[in-house]
């Protein structure tokens, strides 16, 4: 299903008439025995937005980095207005005029905004001479596409936002016209959301062509794209007007099933869990991280943490679970003092953590699938007997119901794995948050703190783990959820705290939530 028209206006009618700047034909590449691009056509017009979608795994990003010279296609062609290419490297890509801004930007955070720019570019002039002319080429792109940026400002000083203007600057600088951009409302404020979608559609109206691939934020899809193609398995399944379409035929295109993208929200008890009073901490650096923090979380209650990352959240975790001690402040799981307790004496309180690096923290790679989902259980676990040794039967590891346990938590949640006793660090990074999830609900916990529990996962992963929440709310666990992603959070949340710099700027019920006013709230605008 092919078409080529964008958004109402004239735009339409200019992108209806002119030739494809891009086109790539037939595009397949396999990596081992997995084809991740499978005789892919994709097509992008003058002065369009054309979003791709898909789930992880779906190809999209594969595709990308071939066009960006990243990866070479083991079939296919690529044509730039109408010529035939061959793009080896990143550097073929950008002397083509393409472009592209990684999710994890690629700065330098000592360096200011002007030196990240010309970062790896040759010169004839001197130094101040080419530094003037950089500076000043700077402000007429960011005064053209509406890029608010200081070339003198320091990359460590700027938000989130301001560095991904700093990314795009950089790539407009190279003399880019066709820019990728890598779920570029991924780790942004919704302020910062606001802007950029106005500045990917001023670009677009200025003659550049968008491709910002995304993998559930469908609404930014509807707001800012002319076009989407939808890739499913390698292969592209729709490539559609998006005013033609809308979010809940998008996901069904995504995963080829109809995906819950709301869920109910049920009566939360009274009794308090968890009751955190003027929480103190340091981060590694040895400075404030955590300020004075206070909040409170009944049985059978979420309450959403939201905030941009980097503002205490990793330490909040960190303290709560026991790996980083607290400075000041008490904390008391069910009444009993928790406070500084090692990790082991907090998870005997029915404690579950899902933490924000699940495979840094939250797995042992080495070791296999069966294993990580016993490593939170204690010796009066059923794999346990009376002996010495955690998960034994005497002397001896009880193997038999280890396996058993692992056997039906895969089958639960879906963890697809060819055998329990595979290393969990070949698992997809969806599959280890299964696991992990799987691991700490088995447990059956009255406290389950979970930090960016679908970052990266793809919409139909999202959905799952998403409902798996909920069914832990329905059972009347207490849930602590940290995400970046605002959505999720007002989706999921009985009531909002938002952290920036440390402290809590406020706490909102469900029915006051509003999304401009928390969004100022995590921006340190407004209390």
């Amino acid at each position: 299903m092919e078409t080529q028209t964008g958004k109402s206006g004239p735009q339409t009618e200019d992108v209806v008439k002119k030739e494809p700047v891009v086109e790539m034909r037939g595009i397949s590449k396999s990596f081992g025995g997995v084809r991740a691009n499978d005789n892919i056509n994709f097509s992008l017009m003058p002065g369009e937005v054309h979003a791709l979608l898909g789930e992880n795994g779906a190809g999209k990003t594969t595709l990308m980095n071939i066009l960006y010279g990243l990866y070479q296609a083991d079939a296919g062609e690529i044509f730039l207005n109408g010529k035939r290419v061959r793009i080896r490297s990143p550097q073929d890509a950008i002397s083509l005029g393409v472009g592209m801004v990684h999710q994890h930007f690629m700065l330098i955070p000592t360096l200011t905004v002007l030196e990240n720019v010309i970062l790896g570019i040759k010169s004839q002039k001197s130094i101040l001479t080419d530094r003037a002319r950089v500076k000043q080429r700077i402000l007429e792109i960011s005064e053209k596409y509406g890029l608010k940026i200081d070339p003198d400002a320091k990359v460590w000083q700027l938000s989130v936002g301001e560095k991904q203007r700093v990314e795009i600057v950089k790539a407009l600088y190279r003399g880019a016209k066709i820019l990728i951009l890598d779920e570029p409302t991924a780790v942004l404020t919704p302020p910062e959301i606001i802007e950029i979608k106005k500045i990917i559609r001023l670009m677009a109206d200025q003659g550049m062509c968008v491709i910002p691939f995304i993998t559930h934020k469908l609404p930014e899809v509807m707001a800012v794209s002319d076009r989407v193609t939808v890739l499913r398995q390698g292969k592209v399944v729709a490539t559609l007007q998006t005013r033609s379409t809308n979010e809940k035929d998008l996901a069904m295109q995504m995963v080829g099933r109809e995906i819950i993208c709301k869920f109910e929200r049920h009566e939360c008890g009274t009794t308090k869990v968890l009751d955190v009073r003027n929480i103190s901490a340091f981060d590694d650096r040895g400075l404030p991280a955590l300020k004075g923090i206070s909040f409170s979380i009944c049985e059978g209650e979420i309450l959403g943490l939201a905030g941009v990352s980097g503002n205490g959240q990793k330490e909040l975790e960190q303290v709560l679970a026991g790996v980083r001690k607290a400075s000041n402040g008490q904390i008391l799981v069910k009444g009993k003092d928790v406070t500084n307790k090692s990790t082991n004496e907090i998870l005997g309180e029915r404690v579950s953590v899902i933490p924000e690096d699940r495979v840094g923290n939250g797995m042992a790679g080495t070791m296999s699938i069966a294993e990580n989902l016993i490593l939170s259980s204690r010796c009066e676990s059923p794999f346990a007997g009376r002996g010495p040794l955690p998960f034994a039967n005497r002397w001896f590891t009880n193997t038999v119901a280890i396996d058993d346990h692992a056997n039906r938590l895969v089958r639960e949640f879906d963890i697809r794995t060819p055998s329990i006793h595979m290393a969990a660090q070949n698992l997809s990074g969806g599959n280890i948050q299964r696991l992990i999830l799987a691991r700490e609900i088995s447990r059956d916990p009255e406290l389950l703190i979970v930090s960016q529990p679908t970052r990266g996962l793809d919409i139909a992963a999202t959905e799952f783990i998403r409902g798996r929440l909920c069914d832990q709310k329905q059972k009347g666990a207490a849930i602590l959820l940290i995400s970046d992603d605002l959505n999720e959070v007002l989706d999921l949340s009985d009531r909002v705290a938002v952290i920036y710099r440390g402290e809590i700027t406020g706490i909102v019920t469900s029915d006051e939530f509003d999304v401009g006013k928390i969004g100022l709230m995590m921006a340190g605008a407004a209390k």
